[in-house]
């Protein structure tokens, strides 16, 4: 399948900048791409400069239409997808106190309404209605609704651009009326102090790092907020949260590798260090008792233990054994009651919940009974309770919430999720394999298939992937790619280094010097599927978003041939650029993941090997689709932009080349939830598309 011979794809003018660092010169041509007043075009983005808008709207012009002749399957698709989804949705509810929180969808609606009603009563009281707030704006974020502790008031953060940039906003739930308290440019959490009477909060700077903690007196302005904490590194995010005791206000600071904690005992104390900072060391913190619980990594506890450190006594010199490390075991998350601990760990690819009981210490798991599956901790209002609540899924098994006891170990299934298209387990076929790289490691995929699907070779398979970060794609149920699975796709998601899904040293050896490995993983797996008549090669599209994206840029640099169609999302793919300028967002923070070639030439050197941008050359690529976010402030728009421009520019094929860049919104994509379906509707008529060639 080529380019319609009618159409001719935009060409985005070369103004080649020479970059010298370590002795290296590299020449870049659409460095014009970016914005000169980024930070501004973030928060308003009618500022974008004209040449950069005009290259932009052409390559979005171009996408429509080649794409105009699969207008009735994105329809179909995006029909098919809605089908699926219960329009009159409502969560379960949460008791807190008197009341019991809940969020439902009315029929049609994109965005969420909020409510509340007394414990045992059904008189309903609408707490936020996003859908009719939603209404003015082509962008609508909520990030948080939070009530107060007294149930009187209603905080709120809002993005309306798709920036990140938040706007707080109080509420009295009594009246219905605003406040004129309201809090700007912050990261969209809210945490209430106990009166009821303040909030805290993380401001973001002009880079979009949120670096200090504030603490906001109801009936005050911004200006006058007092400064709790400030992060001096910037290569730290800081953070604020509270214990689920509610006893203790938590500051955080961290990257991606290191910790540290502050904790007030009340919201007019000092914050008092948990333990210093050490690079490399993790930990997060709790408190049980008259003890802190903390997770971390300290010591040789690769895959984290759980320590007792006296309240006033908390530093590392006085942390003792709890839960002792377990190699294998990987601690990835602890949530504290009254009576109990629970933590959620990941054992050989799998998460399990298992349940502490604080008075005599016996433990037990929750068990489930799939090869894969997914799991998830709610965190509930109530510390106070035996009840627990968690979700299950399976790439065949849709989304189920339970409310276990962890006194009488019973557990009561409170919602299921409604496929009201139908849906019935039974059609489709989940399983785990592993394909065997090169250094002898087994990297686990998760397969998803129809039911009576031949497996002879011949069906084209989506290979999805991430591999970074330490963050582990978990085997749980989508509506939206049933579209693709009842079309005879088969699909597939590799679990490769770079991930945690193995425990940390599979993280540990997907990151930085070790980066290597997060590519070659996801080669070796598509390998393994064309090995076992899964598909075939040049029959696979590999499909990522944001680092997923560099990850399907990268493999489409080292190995086109393997690969029908790249779809990248968001992709992360002018690494080294990236990394060389940290006055961005999230480059200081960024350097433990990847290194800091400002700092040295071997550094540079491999961050250089592998960035897709840097990399493309003068030879054949699989047909590609690749979207944008005009104010994402994690992927800047000019990265995939730049990439598309110089594919553009080298490529030797005629295969399809399309740039989507969504002029209203950000990272996420559109923000109702039908409008991020139609997003969907395109990627899979673009597959289906090359597919049928």
């Amino acid at each position: 399948m080529t380019n319609p011979t009618d159409l001719t794809p935009p060409s985005a003018k070369k103004i080649p900048v020479t970059v010298e660092l370590h002795g290296r010169t590299r020449v870049d041509s659409y460095a014009w791409l970016k914005d000169e007043n980024w930070q501004q075009v973030m928060q308003e983005p009618n500022l974008l400069h004209a040449d950069i808008r005009s290259y932009l709207e052409a390559e979005n012009d171009f996408t429509k239409a080649v794409m105009a002749g699969e207008e009735g399957l994105q329809e179909k698709l995006f029909a098919e997808i809605r089908g699926r989804i219960k329009e009159d949705e409502s969560s379960v509810p949460s008791k807190d106190g008197a009341f019991e929180y809940y969020a439902r969808y009315e029929e049609g609606g994109q965005h969420p309404i909020y409510c509340r009603k007394p414990v045992g009563s059904d008189d309903e009281k609408i707490v936020y209605d996003a859908a009719k707030e939603a209404k003015p704006y082509d962008f609508f974020n909520l990030g948080e609704c939070s009530h107060s502790p007294d149930h009187k008031l209603l905080a709120y953060s809002l993005d309306v651009k798709g920036s990140e940039y938040f706007t707080v906003t109080i509420r009295n739930l009594e009246t219905g009326e605003e406040l004129a308290d309201q809090v700007t440019n912050c990261s969209g959490g809210i945490v209430w102090t106990n009166d009821s009477t303040s909030f805290f909060y993380s401001l973001l700077d002009d880079n979009h790092r949120p670096y200090q903690v504030y603490r906001h007196d109801l009936g005050s302005k911004q200006s006058d907020d007092r400064l709790v904490y400030e992060e001096k590194d910037p290569g730290f995010f800081a953070s604020v949260s509270k214990t689920e005791s509610e006893r203790f206000i938590l500051v955080g600071a961290g990257d991606h590798q290191t910790s540290e904690v502050y904790f007030l005992v009340d919201k007019n104390a000092e914050p008092k260090l948990i333990a210093e900072r050490q690079t490399g060391v993790e930990y997060s913190v709790t408190d049980c008792g008259e003890d802190w619980l903390i997770l971390t990594n300290n010591g040789d506890a690769e895959d984290f233990k759980i320590v007792k450190a006296p309240l006033d006594k908390p530093a590392v010199e006085n942390w003792q054994d709890f839960i002792p490390h377990k190699q294998g075991h990987l601690v990835s998350a602890l949530q504290v009651f009254k009576d109990f601990f629970v933590r959620l760990e990941r054992v050989k690819g799998l998460p399990r919940i298992v349940v502490h009981e604080l008075v005599n210490g016996e433990e037990h798991e929750i068990a489930f009974d799939e090869q894969c599956y997914g799991l998830g901790m709610g965190g509930g209002y109530e510390f106070d309770t035996t009840q627990l609540r968690f979700s299950y899924s399976s790439p065949t098994t849709p989304s189920q919430v339970f409310d276990y006891d962890m006194r009488d170990r019973s557990r009561v299934l409170r919602k299921e999720q409604e496929i009201p298209s139908g849906h019935k387990a039974e059609d489709y076929v989940t399983k785990r394999i592993f394909a065997e790289a090169s250094d002898g490691s087994k990297v686990p995929i998760t397969l998803l298939y129809k039911a009576g699907l031949e497996l002879d070779g011949k069906a084209p398979l989506v290979l999805y992937g991430y591999g970074s970060y330490g963050m582990s794609m978990h085997a749980s149920f989508s509506t939206t790619r049933l579209s693709l699975v009842d079309r005879g796709v088969v699909y597939a998601v590799a679990h490769i280094r770079g991930g945690m899904e193995m425990g940390y040293h599979w993280y540990r050896e997907g990151k930085t010097v070790n980066k290597l490995n997060t590519f070659t993983d996801f080669i070796t797996c598509a390998e393994h599927l064309i090995d076992e008549g899964y598909s075939h090669k040049g029959g696979i599209a590999a499909f990522g978003g944001s680092a997923g994206g560099m990850l399907v840029g990268a493999v489409a640099n080292m190995r086109p041939d393997l690969f029908k169609a790249i779809v990248a999302q968001v992709p992360f793919v002018d690494v080294l650029t990236t990394m060389c300028d940290d006055s961005l967002p999230l480059t200081p923070m960024e350097w433990p993941e990847w290194g800091n070639p400002l700092a040295d030439a071997e550094t540079y050197d491999r961050i250089a090997s592998y960035s897709p941008v840097d990399n493309v050359v003068s030879k054949n690529y699989p047909h590609i689709l690749v979207t944008a976010g005009l104010t994402d402030p994690r992927v800047t728009y000019w990265e995939p932009a730049k990439w598309v421009a110089k594919l553009r520019e080298l490529k030797t094929d005629d295969k399809l080349l399309l740039l989507k860049t969504n002029m209203d919104a950000g990272h996420a994509g559109a923000s109702g939830r039908f409008d991020s379906l139609k997003e969907a509707a395109l990627i899979y008529a673009f597959l289906l598309k090359v597919f049928s060639d």
